[in-house]
């Protein structure tokens, strides 16, 4: 399959037959329309030349950032109009019958001269016409392209995955990595930004960063994931490179000098300073213009009481980077230091009015107000403190509030008032203007910005060109929330008007006239002659009979809510920049919400936000008729779960939002830590705005929606704030202009009850539509024997009919190919129709469509008679299958009061209960998500006091415990460490110990809470709400021993033997089980693991490993609650994970109850109690968290059926499109099942021989080329219990042909890669050995011997 763009003249040719036949019903004709070929093409193209023609073959979005259109002057460039202007004509003369690949090459051509708008309406038709688009990785990659410079990351992630997935060998594969690297680098998926840049650095093609520039994020990525030892080595390595750019040196040296500041354990402390002020010096030098590294350098300064070094170093930073909120509130403790309380309090205000949100100038204004007596401007300042996002004492700051209030009561009435103030209060001081000593430029900005408003270009323009000369927002004593953005429209207010807070601090200075210092006294004569004049201007009003102006004119009445403070190194700003092209990335034709930042009245009056690139609304028609077949022109402004207009401070994921079209850049990012005077988190420093002007402030019906602004109804819709990195923050590489910052808003509560299946949850109530609401009869009955008792095998109580009211939901899918789920058509309005899925035609699956019986020399002879293009006539070779993609929400939706479903439970009196062949019928059915089988340990007479924690530590007391340190948290809730909000990342920090040492910490576990309950009862004073308690008091931290590896027979004998009175279908291992037939350990999936808990221990969300079954066995005392979504949901919660900034596959995650339940998702919840066994079935979607103290043990199953097989493998391609390594070996196991075992199911059968087919047919492509290359093969053979290979770079499953470095070969160590990561690193695998595993005709016995065999009587 060719990845670049159609030729010209099959391009002519197509547009020419389709022409023809719309003209003349004659030219059905072959002969004539072949005879009338050449006249169509030459009418259709009359101005295009053969050697344009030419010229014009291989130009396709591929060249997109490597043409340089400046290089052969302007005559590139006038092609590619030539050629829109061709094709243009084309779609006009062809009456809508256009062929789809006419507007595949317009979208190519536009993307070429950037002209976005138009690249992606031809695009979005290409799609609309072409069923198989996503073969053309050409069309792919441009769209991506198109997203990634609106900032629509979600859609330019998807488009660039799928070029990855169809064509991995795609030439600009390396971009595509890059481009990947930076976006989850914005989303704070660090993780896959640092797999993404990892594979970048190591292909040798050509890319628009340098090689030092990936190497670079690479070491960030390392500082932002608090890896400080690797970032320090990695930063230090770069500043090793000869010729090393400036700008990337500037950068390294500043990381690292503010690390060595910031980061306790980095450096040597006798020299730490002295190295960080040494680097921050260097990478002035190399970068002059920096205000990061002057900001850096001036609190190194003054950590170390160079004052007036550090006060220089501020100077410069504000004359660098003017809207540095970090800045301002650092002088503020620099004059507090010298005992200056009013500079002081003058520098704190300036970085509130920067930064609504500051939460450590507001503390630290606070701290300055109390030790001047001002209890009451204290109190509003740590209020307002405590509203930020950042705020990570918000607890502390409530008590200190409480005691400032308790001393206010106890003080005399009058006492305050009859008190000198030494500073103006907080209302007052929010119009004291900047000190005129701290910039240099002050006066000629804010002359600038008056002439600009003379004119009339709207506030936003003066906010974005500097934000901190902006005008005074509100009084912080109102809301944070309150505060409203002056309108584009606002009039400006005349020079002799005094405001109320400007009278009231008049009236305040000359109260205490005889005690002003000089600035003071400076201030009272300027307000006085500013009074003088307004009461002449007043009566000269009234003289003329005009009413007197007493308030300017009323603030914009739309209000935004403010950004949460976050750490900058947490995410990155990918800043706008020349393009390889030469010409600067422009803002889009539509038009800007007029709650975009820059984009109308209602800008942002707090931080300043760079200019955001927005859809357009209207793309622009190529040509004539509608882009698709309802003659809309659709566009992803909204994901498939979103409702209602969106944020547009953020993109489509809720990432901050960039504007540019070439990487050319790294990142400019930047935060502080505590010093003297700072009581708060990291303070971000933002840089200079965008240059971009801003676009008309229409509100955009078709624009980016970001997932945390939904409609009221859809419950929480937050993005979490990305972790700290570097240690509270460093600056990544100012190499740009501008800026972004994530938000995130606030969600409600959703309190449920905690029993074995816990009623209709609170929030559902009420809600539920009554005439859906009949009880639990409406379910299907599948007529199984569990219908009734059976044999003593009693149905729960809790209605344990395995026709769930999911399976009523659940919507019919056609069967899909092996690689995925089929592509399915999402009804969602607004959403992308170029990355949504399509219905399959006739719902055939490729095992079913097509014969998959040929011999295995039939297939070999094909594979040596392929042509040079890489394709054959043979039916062998199948057309490749769709990306996969995940599931759409099952319909109808399901009625609220079947959204808690009851738990499918089996109660088990005896052993032969057990063993009964229902039980494993009804554990495996799919229409069950979850079963859980009570009474099983005394059904059995398990011994599981073998597992309990006494037995463990006698056994093996020096085994190792992987722990993860939690929040203690209720179960059906999920908070920040702050208790302010709900979020869905769950994070866990993770460190190693053994058996003994957590035991002894479970034990210590276990006596606190006994005497926390002992206390308790003795308290008289009567508790507060619990919701109230979460938000205002601090978690606590637990600790969580997981995945211990019990594999070892000879360590654990005792407890693997007890296991096998399992009946067959949940033993560890046996015929029946898929992984019983892998060959080889997979820990936790085909052998035991054990969990030790304490109360609120977490299993954070998730599907198991490749889908498959899971037997979980609680072994006691406590309980341990579940909550379990069915497998039809997964596509549901990954969506709400995307919209997180939260990775579905590796991210940890705790689901917002209401978010589901909202979205119609039902969830199953019960407790699991001791001597329970929970039965997973295959891709159920769970969490769970221990009630009590407990030990749990689990194993993963895989019954031998197609349900499970199928969704192992469509789990297989899923992880290889999402670049996440399958733990299962499909391809390996798959081999192995075809050996070991004989299969009666036919569609099992099927799925299995299609499998062999195309690693067969794969395999011996690679060893035509390689022997046609002159490659030799190895022989290298399979070892006993050899584990599966994987490729160490991009983690794709390596089977036969094994691409070895020379030098791993030849120390034996065997570092395995694929064909194309090792192509990608050395073009001619000059560096690599090729290790033969199987020859050719052990793979074709296999695949010849494995026959469908004839089903058992029985059966």
């Amino acid at each position: 399959m060719k990845s670049c763009g159609v030729s010209l003249v099959a391009l002519a040719a197509a547009s020419s037959s389709a022409a023809a036949r719309s003209l003349s019903a004659a030219a059905n004709d072959d002969e004539k329309m072949a005879s009338t070929r050449a006249s169509e093409t030459e009418e259709d193209f009359p101005t295009l030349t053969t050697q344009e023609r030419e010229s014009l073959l291989g130009i396709d979005s591929s060249q997109f950032g490597f043409h340089r259109l400046q290089e052969d002057g302007a005559r590139t460039k006038a092609l590619l109009l030539k050629a829109v202007g061709c094709y243009n004509a084309v779609v006009l003369k062809a009456e809508g019958k256009v062929d789809p690949e006419v507007f595949c090459q317009l979208g190519h051509f536009h993307l070429l001269l950037e002209d976005y708008p138009k690249a992606l309406s031809a695009y979005q038709k290409y799609f609309g016409l072409q069923a198989d688009y996503w073969k053309n990785a050409a069309f792919l990659y441009g769209l991506g392209l198109v997203y990634f410079h609106y900032n629509a990351f979600h859609w330019a992630i998807k488009a660039f995955q799928e070029v990855l997935y169809i064509d991995p060998t795609f030439s600009r594969a390396k971009e595509i990595h890059l481009r990947l690297g930076l976006m989850f680098k914005v989303n704070t998926d660090h993780e896959s930004s640092l797999k993404h840049f990892q594979l970048a650095l190591i292909d040798s093609t050509l890319c628009t960063l340098s090689k030092t520039e990936i190497q670079f994020h690479i070491a960030h990525l390392y500082e932002i994931q608090k890896k400080y030892r690797a970032a320090r080595e990695a930063y230090e390595n770069l500043l090793q490179t000869e010729r090393l750019p400036a700008q990337v040196k500037a950068s390294a040296l500043q990381q690292l000098g503010w690390m060595h500041h910031t980061v306790e354990h980095v450096g040597e402390k006798a020299t730490k300073d002295a190295y960080a002020i040494q680097c921050l010096q260097k990478s002035i030098e190399a970068d002059p213009n920096s205000g990061q590294s002057w900001y850096f350098l001036g609190r190194c300064y003054s950590s170390i009481g160079k004052v007036q070094d550090a006060f220089i170093s501020y100077r410069q930073s504000i004359d660098k980077s003017e809207a540095s909120a970090d800045t301002w509130c650092s002088i503020g403790v620099l004059y507090q230091q010298q005992n200056q309380p009013m500079d002081a309090l003058q520098a704190y205000i300036c970085a509130v009015q920067l930064d609504h949100n500051h939460a450590a100038a507001w503390m630290d204004l606070g701290t300055l107000y109390e030790s001047c007596g001002q209890p009451h401007d204290a109190i509003k300042c740590y209020v307002n403190a405590a509203r930020s996002k950042a705020c990570v004492n918000a607890a502390a700051l409530a008590q200190r509030v409480k005691l400032l209030q308790a001393q206010l009561c106890n003080l005399q009435p009058g006492s305050l008032q009859n008190k000198s103030k030494m500073l103006p209060s907080i209302e007052e001081a929010w119009s004291l203007p900047i000190p005129a000593e701290l910039t240099s430029r002050q006066g000629a900005l804010n002359a600038a910005q008056a002439q600009q408003a003379c004119k009339g270009e709207g506030a936003q323009s003066d906010l974005r060109a500097s934000p901190a000369k902006k005008k005074r927002a509100a009084s912080p004593a109102q809301s944070v929330s309150d505060s409203c953005a002056d309108g584009a429209n606002q009039q400006p207010t005349p020079g002799w008007y005094l405001t109320p807070q400007k009278l009231q601090l008049l009236d305040h200075l000359r109260t205490n006239r005889a005690i002003l210092k000089p600035l003071q006294v400076q201030m009272l004569s300027q307000l006085e002659n500013q009074f003088s004049l307004m009461q002449q201007q007043v009566r000269h009003q009234a003289m003329a009979g005009v009413q007197p102006r007493i308030s300017p004119q009323p603030e914009s009445p739309t209000c935004r809510q403010d950004p949460p403070r976050s750490s900058p190194l947490s995410h990155a700003a990918i800043i706008a920049q020349t393009t390889t092209n030469g010409s600067r990335s422009s803002p889009p034709s539509g038009p800007l919400d007029a709650g975009s930042p820059g984009g109308g009245g209602a800008s942002d009056a707090n931080v300043p936000y760079a200019q955001q690139n927005c859809l357009p609304q209207d793309c622009g028609a190529v040509g004539a008729g509608p882009a698709h077949a309802n003659g809309t022109l659709t566009s992803p402004h909204r994901d498939a779960n979103t409702q209602g207009p969106g944020s547009h401070l953020a993109g489509p994921n809720g990432e901050p939002p960039f504007s540019s079209s070439s990487p050319q850049t790294l990142f400019s990012s930047s935060a502080i830590l505590n010093q003297v005077g700072h009581s708060s988190g990291p303070c971000t420093v933002s840089s200079s705005a965008s240059s971009l002007s801003p676009a008309s402030p229409r509100s955009t019906p078709n624009r980016l929606s970001s997932p945390s602004h939904v409609a009221a109804t859809s419950g929480l819709r937050t993005k979490d704030d990305a972790p700290s990195g570097g240690g509270g923050g460093a600056a990544a590489a100012n190499l740009g202009t501008d800026r972004a910052g994530l938000r995130a808003e606030d969600g409600p509560d959703s309190p449920l009850a905690v029993s074995d299946n816990p009623p209709l949850s609170p929030s559902l109530k009420g809600k539920a539509d009554p005439a859906a609401s009949d009880d639990n009869n409406n379910c299907r009955d599948l007529g199984g024997p569990f219908s009734e008792k059976l044999n003593n095998v009693h149905a729960a109580s809790e209605d344990p009919s395995p026709s769930s009211p999911v399976s009523a939901a659940r919507s019919p899918r056609s069967p899909s190919c092996l690689n995925g789920r089929g592509p399915q058509k999402t009804a969602a309005p607004g959403e992308a129709r170029a990355l949504r899925g399509r219905s399959a035609s006739a719902g055939l699956a490729p095992w079913s469509s097509v014969s998959i019986y040929p011999g295995s020399g039939e297939v070999l002879k094909a594979c040596r008679n392929l042509g040079k293009n890489g394709l054959s006539a043979s039916g062998v070779f199948l057309d490749k299958c769709p990306p996969p993609r995940p599931p759409s929400t099952p319909t109808p939706p399901l009625p609220k009061d079947k959204l808690n479903p009851p738990t499918p439970s089996i109660y088990l009196e005896n052993k032969r209960d057990a063993f009964y062949p229902p039980l494993h019928q009804f554990c495996t059915n799919p229409a069950n998500p979850v079963t859980v089988i009570r009474g099983l340990a005394g059904a059995l007479k398990l011994d599981l006091g073998l597992f309990s924690t006494k037995t463990l530590v006698e056994a093996n007391p020096d085994h190792l415990v992987e722990v993860r340190t939690q929040l203690a948290q209720p179960a059906d809730e999920n908070w920040d460490p702050s208790g302010s909000r709900k979020m869905w990342r769950c994070e866990s920090g993770r460190s190693h110990t053994t058996i003994v040492k957590y035991a002894q910490y479970q034990a210590s576990s276990f006596q606190e809470s006994l005497r926390e309950e002992n206390e308790k009862k003795k308290e008289t004073e009567a508790e507060a709400a619990p919701s109230d308690r979460r938000r205002k008091c601090p978690f606590k931290h637990i600790k969580f021993g997981t995945n211990i590896d019990l594999s070892d027979e000879k360590k654990w004998k005792q407890q693997l033997q007890e296991l096998s009175k399992l009946p067959a279908f949940a033993r560890v291992v046996s015929a029946g089980n898929l992984l019983s037939h892998v060959g080889h350990a997979i820990l936790g999936m085909n052998t035991v693991q054990l969990y030790m808990k304490v109360p609120g221990s977490r299993t954070p969300g998730h599907q198991e490993n490749n889908n498959f079954c899971s037997v979980n066995i609680n072994i006691g005392p406590g309980d341990c609650e579940w909550f379990a979504v069915p497998e039809a949901y997964w596509g549901v919660i990954n969506g709400f994970c995307e919209k997180n900034n939260v990775n579905f596959l590796m991210g940890s995650w705790w689901p917002n109850l209401e978010d589901l339940y909202e979205t119609n998702v039902p969830v199953y919840r019960f407790i699991q109690r001791p001597g329970d066994l929970v039965w997973l079935n295959a891709g159920a979607v769970h969490w769970v968290q221990a009630v009590g103290w407990c030990n749990n043990v689990a194993w993963n199953v895989g019954p031998l059926t197609a349900h499970q097989y199928k969704l192992a493998v469509e789990r297989y391609e899923w992880n290889k499109l999402q670049s996440v390594k399958s733990i299962v070996p499909m391809i390996h196991l798959s081999w192995n099942l075809a050996r070991n075992i004989k299969v009666a199911d036919r569609k099992l059968f099927e799925m299995i021989k299609y499998c062999l087919l195309r690693t067969l047919k794969r395999c011996q492509m690679q060893r035509e080329l390689l022997l046609a290359a002159g490659k030799e093969l190895v022989w290298h053979g399979r070892a006993h219990n050899e584990p599966a290979h994987y490729c160490s770079i991009c983690e794709v499953e390596v089977y036969d042909l094994l691409f070895v470095t020379t030098e791993s070969n030849s120390r034996k160590t065997y570092v395995v890669h694929c064909q194309d990561c090792a192509r990608r690193g050395s073009p001619g695998l000059d560096d690599f050995v090729v290790l033969e595993q199987y020859k050719v005709e052990e793979l074709m016995q296999v695949y010849d011997r494995f026959t469908l065999a004839s089903p058992s009587p029985s059966s």
